[in-house]
């Protein structure tokens, strides 16, 4: 007979039980998700015609690579957008952003952020905080910022209120409107479409030139539209998170107008040819599958959120969002209260991934980050954050975020071998 191991005793548990049972409705409306996005991508896959002949490798330049081209078209139907960029060239989200923010803007112009202050990683590109001679302001693009959209998302303010922030934030250099979906390190509530959906509403009446760029990171699949289908300039996302579906090794992609897609390309690659270069001599059968794959892998994640949600709100610590509350994207805030609680949720997390289960996360200094970050994730790719993974800064109110999970069952494992290393 095996050892019995803590993975294996926590099998039988009232509380896992009892959260279960509460979610029913919220797992069906999941589903429901699920499979409006499945039917979403089996149909682009089938119009695109994609076959065995898109998965091969290329080489060199990566002239007339039709795997390339083939994802290119997937992300331009999947997400209903008038042109797409999807690359492996791009070493992560903050990558992307980076691409498309030094595409769109030129010195003289203005970035307003209307969620905000960003996330850490993009301070050092915009010029926030420390001046670096690679970052935007040091080619004569200012940045301004305002909570309107964040707001009007909480309820704080309606409509009519966020129309009057912007008003008064946009100036005559204001040349794009930023917007971060996901809450990033904050409190605020995620934005989700419909918000999105309103703001985009104003900005056509009042500010139809000025363009958009949405970070959509965590948030693909989560709901059945994508932001590009409201118009927005373009959209930028991270392969090893959601559309990755656990699969793809690397890489993001860039989904919006097609003027702005051909920018993007000449800005990662060269002027002139951008879109018609770039190979992968891996091959692309990952990424293929991977999309197909992502939205009951995304399905998959949120229900392990409103899994974590339910089951440490009963324990009593405050979760964000609330265990049945509409969600649009994949990030479950844990406010563990002290040090001490957040280390030991990242070492039970770590403990609990099938991969470096044996290391121990502490409070380091991370590349791009402002403040000392800790981190779990024990994940198959390197930093996927569409697998099981969970991190905050190390910084009163000692706050986690817990996103991912190829499958639930997993992190409910997870949740309960927390449970047990909280009490001990």
């Amino acid at each position: 007979m095996p050892k019995e191991t803590p993975m294996m005793l926590s099998l039988q548990d009232d509380l896992v039980s009892r959260c279960k049972k509460t979610l029913r409705d919220a797992w069906d409306t999941i589903d429901a998700t699920v499979l409006c996005n499945q039917a979403k991508v089996l149909a682009a896959f089938t119009a695109n015609r994609i076959s065995q002949n898109h998965m091969s490798p290329s080489t060199g330049y990566g002239y007339q690579d039709m795997g390339r081209d083939g994802l290119d078209a997937l992300y331009k139907d999947v997400f209903e957008s008038q042109a797409a960029l999807v690359r492996v060239h791009w070493a992560s989200g903050t990558h992307v952003l980076k691409t498309a923010l030094f595409a769109l803007l030129r010195p003289g112009d203005e970035a307003l952020s209307v969620t905000g202050t960003p996330y850490d990683t993009l301070h050092p590109i915009i010029g926030i905080g420390e001046r670096r001679e690679t970052s935007l302001s040091a080619y004569g693009v200012t940045y301004a910022e305002t909570e309107a959209l964040s707001l009007c998302q909480e309820g704080v303010i309606d409509e009519g209120e966020m129309e009057h922030l912007l008003a008064h934030a946009v100036t005559p250099k204001t040349k794009l409107f930023m917007v971060q979906r996901s809450r990033g390190y904050s409190s605020r509530k995620t934005i989700s479409m419909k918000t999105l959906e309103r703001f985009m509403d104003i900005v056509k009446r009042r500010w139809p030139k000025i363009l958009t760029f949405v970070d959509n990171c965590y948030c693909e699949f989560a709901e059945d539209k994508e932001p590009p289908a409201l118009g927005i300039t373009l959209t930028a996302g991270s392969l090893i998170k959601n559309p990755g579906g656990g699969l793809a090794p690397t890489g993001g992609y860039l989904a919006g107008e097609s003027w702005a897609i051909d920018l993007a390309a000449d800005t990662l690659y060269a002027a002139g040819i951008g879109n018609e270069v770039g190979s992968n001599a891996a091959g692309y059968r990952p990424l293929y599958q991977g999309l197909f794959m992502a939205p009951k892998i995304v399905g998959e994640s949120l229900k392990g959120a409103t899994f974590a949600a339910a089951f440490f709100h009963a324990l009593g610590y405050l979760v964000d969002p609330l265990p049945l509350e509409p969600r649009s994207d994949i990030v479950q805030s844990i406010t563990m209260g002290s040090g001490e609680d957040l280390r030991t949720l990242a070492k039970a997390i770590q403990y609990s991934s099938p991969v470096d289960s044996f290391a121990t996360p502490e409070p380091w200094d991370m590349p791009g980050y402002e403040r000392q970050v800790i981190m779990a994730a024990g994940t198959f790719v390197q930093g996927s954050s569409i697998e099981l993974s969970c991190d905050g800064p190390f910084v009163p109110p000692y706050r986690a975020y817990l996103q991912g999970g190829l499958t639930c069952e997993h992190v409910i494992l997870a949740c309960q071998n927390a449970r047990k290393m909280l009490e001990k």
